[in-house]
């Protein structure tokens, strides 16, 4: 059976006073993907789909920063976020 690699969600944190870098905060597959989705949803929280930098932040441990290789994608979702944020 292949692996549905749309099953999964990971969600990060960062508050620029006090974190270097973004870390990831909840990872998972399955029902955890779906909590991890509703929790977002319930909360205000946009959601982005990327499947391969998804795979990439599955790889990592919770509460692990990202990685210098990943910066310039989640500073593009950052900002992407903290622009709705302004508009609404």
């Amino acid at each position: 059976m292949e692996e549905n690699r749309l099953d999964k969600a990971v969600a990060l944190r960062y508050d620029q006073d006090q974190d270097a870098a973004p870390a990831v905060v909840a990872k998972g597959r399955g029902l955890i993907a779906e909590r991890i989705k509703t929790l977002a949803a319930e909360n205000d929280i946009p959601l982005q789909q990327d499947q391969v930098l998804a795979d990439y932040l599955m790889a990592l441990d919770l509460y692990e920063e990202i990685p210098p290789q990943l910066y310039q994608i989640i500073a593009e979702i950052l900002a992407f976020v903290y622009g709705m944020d302004k508009k609404y």
